[in-house]
């Protein structure tokens, strides 16, 4: 009997099988999660908030050892930068929650020694974009209204920081476009707004319509596959600036966020040429900040949070800790 269900396979990886008609069968392994608390390998604090109950949105807030001790001794502490991190999973796996990703930001904390805030945002298909871009862009304004004492004691709201990997990193593009483009929040008479110093864009997912002569077929195929699926409202599809920052149309890079940023790409990432081909663009639009790329030679996609103990990983996050910490 005819289900009435599609067999057409949009998109097939380790983590999920995504069909044409928006079914999606995802391995359970992606969606394990680790609960919050005091991690002893690094130090650090973490717990998860609550930010909108009516759709479940919540971030996981990370405090640094040295915050820490100075809530206890209760004196005065020192103003931290604060890392918004947006997890990857293609939209459509992972959480803040994710053990692979709850420890990397455990390890970037306590390397950079700022507050972070993980975000985790509503996931595709079932909440098709732009969820997730409004789901981040909610908990990027809670962040910096300092709604939670961890942020308002202990972060600095004149040093943002935007962090993603993959999926999060094009949110990080996109989160930096819309501050560039209207600020984060409003101005009050006498307190300065807040700003975003940096953007850090680990192996982000950008797309078009044209296939770029050194991406792989059958990936720039498939890749064009989801994001129709997870989000059929794109203006012009995968010419939407959302996917494709150089579109037509799209936003100006000269304006993003920050003064400085960071592309992280990998040698075999499909995802690879056209990360760098992005921080070309932002070099030569005119933007004034500084662009820097970064490539790490001989691994794929993701690498440092699957197998963070290489030394390819550690040289990684040697080179993301000197760029937060070099301002």
């Amino acid at each position: 009997m005819d289900s009435g269900r599609s067999s057409e396979i949009a998109f097939d990886c380790s983590s999920f099988r995504l069909y044409m008609d928006g079914r999606v069968e995802r391995n359970a392994h992606r969606m394990e999660t680790m609960s919050a608390g005091f991690d002893p390998d690094t130090s650090v604090a973490s717990k998860d908030v609550v930010i909108d109950a009516a759709i479940g949105a919540k971030v996981r807030l990370y405090l640094p050892p040295a915050a820490q001790a100075a809530a206890a001794a209760a004196t005065t502490p020192k103003k931290l930068p604060i890392l918004v991190f947006f997890h990857g999973g293609y939209f459509i796996v992972g959480s803040s929650a994710e053990p692979m990703y709850h420890r990397y930001v455990n390890s970037l904390v306590a390397r950079s020694g700022a507050v972070a805030v993980s975000v985790e945002y509503r996931l595709a298909p079932e909440h098709r974009l732009p969820a997730a871009y409004d789901d981040s862009w909610a908990a990027l304004r809670w962040a910096v209204s300092g709604a939670d004492p961890w942020l308002s004691d202990h972060g600095d709201l004149g040093r943002v920081f935007l962090v993603g990997v993959s999926a999060g990193g094009n949110v990080v593009h996109n989160m930096a476009v819309a501050v560039g483009a209207g600020g984060l929040l409003p101005a009050a008479a006498g307190v300065e707004p807040p700003r975003v110093e940096a953007v850090v864009e680990l192996h982000p997912s950008f797309s078009g319509q044209r296939k770029m002569e050194v991406e792989d077929e059958a990936f720039f195929r498939a890749n064009n596959n989801r994001w129709a699926v997870i989000f059929p409202g794109a203006r012009g599809g995968v010419e939407d600036p959302r996917i494709n920052p150089t579109a037509d149309g799209a936003p100006s890079l000269a304006e993003l966020a920050g003064r400085r940023l960071l592309v992280c790409t990998a040698s075999e990432d499909p995802r690879g040429a056209r990360a760098k081909a992005y921080c070309d663009a932002v070099r030569a639009s005119g933007w004034r900040g500084k662009a820097e790329w970064f490539e790490s030679e001989g691994v794929g996609h993701g690498f440092f949070v699957l197998e963070p103990g290489s030394r390819t990983a550690a040289a990684l996050m040697d080179r993301v800790v000197a760029f937060l910490v070099g301002h």
